[in-house]
């Protein structure tokens, strides 16, 4: 059997609950603030991947460091703004190297 990738939705609220020690209201909360996107499945029921499981650890280490969800939803946004600049300058740098600059 396959081990699944990192962003297939595989673990269910409580499962993620347990992985994290976060209350399962508390991983609702982050849904509901927009700090986290679970899958649905057709039932309604939520699906966490391995991706959101490591991003509930973020989100708590953040929340630790006495950070507030506001503060930690726009970190979130520039970790990820800055993650597609680095894709994108490698890219490029990829394209320069293939046209010998």
């Amino acid at each position: 059997m396959r081990e699944p990738g990192p962003d297939q939705p595989v673990f269910a609220i409580s499962v993620t609950s347990d992985l994290t020690g976060v209350h399962p209201q508390a991983l609702r909360d982050y849904e509901s603030r927009g700090l986290l996107d679970p899958v649905r499945t057709a039932g309604g029921t939520r699906r966490y991947s391995r991706s959101d499981v490591e991003r509930v650890h973020r989100i708590a280490t953040l929340l630790a460091s006495g950070m507030n969800l506001a503060g930690i939803h726009r970190v979130l946004e520039l970790e990820a703004e800055t993650a597609q600049l680095r894709g994108e300058i490698d890219a490029l740098r990829k394209r320069r190297t293939k046209e010998g600059r």
